[in-house]
C-alpha cells in the first residue's frame, strides 16, 4: 500500500489525514489547534503541523504530501526568508478601507476582467496596500510576499511556489490569463516583491525528507477535490460551512463579476472555481449556543423544537462584519423580537435560519439553478442544519458523512502526483445522506425583509 498525506492548515487548526493513494481508504489522522486571531506568526502552522503530524502517527511511511490553506493570507518575507511581520489571515478587516481605495481607482468591472474577482478587505493585495500605507517600513524590508500555503510549502522544499487555485485570490494574478498582473502589484503595494512560481496542477513542487510535494492549494480549492471527481458533481454546488461560509461550483470558464459578489477563481485540476464566500458561518452557531449557554447538539435540538420561520424571529448574522455583501464594518441583529418569540427555542431556530438564508443567498448569486446542494464542514455536523437546509435552500441537500475535506482534497493531489495520470485518480467516495423537505419560501422572503436595506451597500459595476 503506498501512502499519501494531505494537510489542512486551516484558520483554526492543523490536520493531517493518511490515505491510501490507489484507494482513498482512509488510514490515520491528527490535528493540532492554530493560535486564535486574525494575526498570526507564521511559525505557529509549522509548529500545528508537527504536532498534527506526530497525533497522526506520523509521515515516515508516507510517499507523498501536499498542503491545502487557507486563502488570502499576507505573508511578507525579507531577503533572507524570514518573516517581516506576522501574517494578516483573511478574515483581518483592517484592510477594508485599502480595498475600497483600489476599487475606487480602477472600477470594479476593471478588476474583474484583470483579476477575476473585485477587491475586498479579505484579498492580499488590499493586505498589501494596508502595509503600504500603515507600515512603510515593513514594505522595506519584504523581499517576497505569499500566501499561507506557499510559506508551509516553502518551509518543506526550500522552494517558493504556489499553484493556480491559490494565486487567483490574491488580487494580482489571472485566472484568465495565467499570469500575474505586476502592475496591479506595484501599484497596490508601491514596489515588486519576488512572488512564488506558479505551478501546474500536477507539478512537484519539491521534495521533504525524501517525499514528494504536491504544489498544493487553497482550502475550497482542496475541499472540491475532496467531496468528487475532478470536475466535481454535475447539477449540484458545494456549500461548506466552516469559520467562512462559501458556495462553489467547478466551471469550464473563467469568470468575471463586476458586482463583486462572485470571486472568479481557479481550481486545482486546471480548471475554474466561481465562488461566493461569506464571513460568518458556523460561528454564528458557536455565538447562539453560547449565548444560550448550552451545548452545540442542544442547540440543534432546539432549533428543531421550534417552528419554522420562528415565528418572526430573524437573526442577520453579520457578527464579524461581511465579505458577501462587503460590509466590513456591520453588526449582528435580531429581529421580530416579542414576547413570544422571546425563547431559547426561538432563538435556536433564528440563528440556524438566518445562517442558511446568509449561505442560499451566496447560492443564488451564483446563478447556476443547482438541482442540489452538497453540504460540508463543520456546521453540516448540525442536525437542524441538515433538516432544515432543505427547507430553506428549495432543493436537495446532501450531507457526506463527517470528514475532514480539505485535507482529503489534498491528499488527493498528492497521489495524483505519484500517479501521473490526466485527471486526479478516482477514490471511492464517501457515504452520504440525503434531506428532503417541502421548501418554505417565506423564510426567506422574511429574511430577505431584514436583509434588504443592507444589501444596497454592495460593490457596484
Amino acid at each position: 500500500m503506498t501512502l499519501v498525506a494531505g494537510v489542512d492548515s486551516s484558520t483554526q487548526s492543523c490536520k493531517v489525514v493518511i490515505r491510501d493513494a490507489e484507494t482513498g481508504a482512509h488510514v490515520r489522522e491528527g490535528s493540532a489547534p492554530h493560535p486564535t486571531g486574525t494575526e498570526v506568526a507564521p511559525a505557529a502552522w509549522w509548529d500545528a503541523f508537527e504536532r498534527a503530524a506526530e497525533a497522526a502517527g506520523g509521515l515516515a511511511d508516507v510517499a507523498a504530501l501536499s498542503v491545502a490553506a487557507q486563502q488570502h493570507g499576507m505573508v511578507c518575507l525579507d531577503e533572507r526568508g524570514d518573516v517581516v511581520r506576522d501574517a494578516l489571515l483573511w478574515n483581518d478587516t483592517r484592510s477594508a478601507s485599502a480595498a475600497a481605495g483600489l476599487v475606487a481607482e480602477r472600477g470594479a468591472r476593471w478588476w474583474a476582467e484583470a483579476v477575476g474577482s473585485v477587491p475586498l478587505a479579505s484579498f492580499t493585495v488590499a493586505k498589501l496596500r494596508w502595509l503600504a500605507e500603515h507600515e512603510p517600513d515593513n514594505v522595506r524590508r519584504t523581499a517576497s510576499v505569499c500566501l499561507p500555503h506557499d510559506w508551509l510549502t516553502r518551509r518543506l522544499t526550500g522552494r517558493l511556489t504556489t499553484d493556480r487555485g491559490d494565486a487567483s485570490g490574491t488580487g494580482y494574478w489571472s485566472p484568465a490569463t495565467g499570469e500575474y498582473r505586476r502592475d496591479v502589484l506595484k501599484d497596490a503595494f508601491g514596489t515588486l516583491p519576488e512572488l512564488p512560481r506558479v505551478l501546474g496542477p500536477r507539478d512537484q513542487a519539491g521534495e521533504w525528507e525524501g517525499r514528494a510535494v504536491a504544489p498544493g492549494t487553497g482550502d475550497n480549492m482542496a475541499a472540491m477535490l475532496g467531496v468528487g471527481g475532478a470536475s466535481g458533481s454535475s447539477g449540484e454546488i458545494v456549500v461548506s460551512i466552516g469559520t467562512s461560509g462559501t458556495a462553489f461550483a467547478v466551471a469550464d470558464t473563467p469568470s468575471a463579476d463586476p458586482s463583486g459578489k462572485i470571486a472568479g477563481f481557479a481550481d486545482a485540476t486546471g480548471r475554474y472555481l466561481p465562488l461566493v464566500c461569506t464571513l460568518n458561518a458556523a460561528r454564528v452557531l458557536d455565538a447562539a449556543a453560547s449565548l444560550l449557554g448550552v451545548s452545540l447538539e442542544r442547540l440543534s435540538e432546539l432549533a428543531l423544537s421550534a417552528p419554522a420561520g420562528a415565528d418572526g424571529l430573524v437573526l442577520l448574522p453579520y457578527l464579524e462584519g461581511e465579505r458577501t455583501p462587503d460590509l466590513p464594518d456591520a453588526t449582528g441583529s435580531l429581529h421580530g423580537l416579542r414576547l413570544a418569540t422571546a425563547t431559547p427555542a426561538h432563538l435556536a431556530r433564528a440563528a440556524v435560519e438566518g445562517l442558511l438564508c446568509h449561505l442560499a443567498d451566496a447560492v443564488d448569486a451564483l446563478g447556476l439553478a443547482p438541482e442540489r446542494i452538497r453540504l460540508i464542514g463543520g456546521g453540516a455536523r448540525s442536525e437542524a442544519v441538515r433538516r432544515i437546509a432543505p427547507a430553506v435552500f428549495g432543493r436537495p441537500v446532501l450531507v457526506p458523512e463527517p470528514g475532514e475535506y480539505v485535507a482529503t482534497g489534498a491528499a488527493r493531489q498528492a497521489a495524483w502526483l505519484l500517479a501521473e495520470t490526466p485527471e486526479p485518480p478516482e477514490w471511492a467516495p464517501a457515504g452520504e445522506a440525503r434531506y428532503d423537505a417541502e421548501p418554505v419560501p417565506w423564510i426567506r422572503e422574511r429574511y430577505a425583509e431584514v436583509s434588504g436595506p443592507f444589501l444596497s451597500a454592495e460593490v457596484g459595476p
